[in-house]
């Protein structure tokens, strides 16, 4: 914890000073003490435990240092919001997210995990989304607008990719799409426009490309696309664009359907599969190379093999994306401690004063 103006912290003196002004009243209190014939009449003024008498002046010293404190501005440390800070969410849409080892089905884990990450984030954080199978498409441009990207999370397997798994398109996809969203902000503004005097800062385009993350889910290994997946990580690390890659499915993982006999799920152009009898396919994920796409370009890597460890990985992670170390001000809080220990100790003196019969 800090203050902002710690200097004002020598109003906390006036907690001594209450004590000696206290102390001072106790003596001259006693110097004109009275005395008592009748003892039982004392005794019901004096009302039990000596203690009690201590505990309302206790409580409200207290309450004197925390609106002494409070004059300071105290300031606790935190996660805070990331004005300009943009997330790219991207999700394989392949035939093989239709794979039941993740229940109800890869997919369907993905999506719920996906909207748990949006009621995770800073209202303020700009949201896009990729999803790809053979090919990569935007499904919902950068925008602090959520419930667009939720709507395109709605959309998502409604007309499932059979054409591949195209992991590195994806991420030049991804990477394109983050560049293109962070010159449109300036430093301390909340809509387009300003960019001149945005540049004229000097900053680089990876020095603002900081502000962007790449959140990658994928449940296979690369199967289609014209850039490899480690060629897409790299231009993600040159670019200064973190990755944070999720491998979804277990490498038990089958996809059961007619398919025909010569059926890929992960060959280039594969036509919907005519009815030849239920067969199984094995299609586990690849952790290893999402593995090494996230620790080239900074970012962290995540096996999820059941749909709670995902929930929890994008409930995380959504705590955690769009926000940096900073400081919030709590000069409330100290003043409503204040005001209840005073209010406490007001109550507390009425109901244990003494009274006479």
């Amino acid at each position: 914890m800090s203050f902002q103006s710690p200097w004002l912290l020598v109003a906390l003196l006036a907690v001594p000073l209450a004590v000696a002004l206290y102390m001072l009243a106790e003596q001259r209190r006693m110097r004109y003490a009275v005395r008592f014939t009748n003892m039982e009449v004392l005794a019901a003024v004096a009302g039990g435990s000596t203690w009690r008498r201590y505990v309302p002046p206790i409580l409200a010293l207290l309450a004197l240092a925390a609106v002494c404190a409070a004059i300071a501005r105290p300031e606790r440390n935190t996660m805070v919001p990331e004005e300009r800070a943009t997330v790219i969410l991207v999700i394989d849409d392949s035939l093989s997210m239709q794979a039941r080892d993740v229940e109800p089905t890869r997919l369907e884990a993905a999506k719920s995990a996906l909207r748990t990450f949006l009621d995770r984030v800073p209202d303020r954080l700009r949201v896009g989304m990729i999803v790809f199978s053979g090919e990569a498409q935007v499904a919902a441009p950068p925008t602090t607008d959520h419930d667009i990207v939720r709507d395109s999370i709605g959309e998502i397997g409604v007309f499932s990719g059979y054409g591949g798994t195209a992991i590195g398109d994806a991420l030049r996809a991804a990477v394109e799409l983050g560049e293109q969203a962070v010159p449109e902000l300036a430093p301390d503004d909340d809509g387009p426009g300003q960019t001149i005097a945005y540049y004229a800062q000097g900053e680089s385009q990876k020095e603002r490309n900081k502000l962007v993350s790449i959140l990658f889910l994928s449940d296979g290994s690369q199967t289609r696309g014209r850039l490899q997946p480690l060629e897409g990580g790299q231009l993600a690390a040159d670019a200064g664009i973190p990755v944070y890659t999720i491998a979804l499915g277990t490498p038990e993982g089958v996809l059961r359907g007619d398919f025909g006999p010569g059926f890929d799920p992960g060959s280039p152009g594969q036509p919907m599969p005519p009815s030849f009898g239920e067969r199984e396919i094995p299609v586990p994920p690849d952790p290893e190379t999402l593995g090494e796409i996230a620790r080239m370009t900074g970012g962290e890597f995540s096996e999820a093999k059941d749909a709670k460890t995902l929930e929890r990985v994008y409930e995380q992670l959504g705590s955690d994306l769009g926000r940096k170390p900073g400081e919030v001000e709590i000069t409330s809080w100290f003043m409503a401690l204040g005001a209840g220990l005073l209010l406490i100790a007001g109550l507390l003196s009425a109901a244990w004063s003494p009274r006479l019969p």
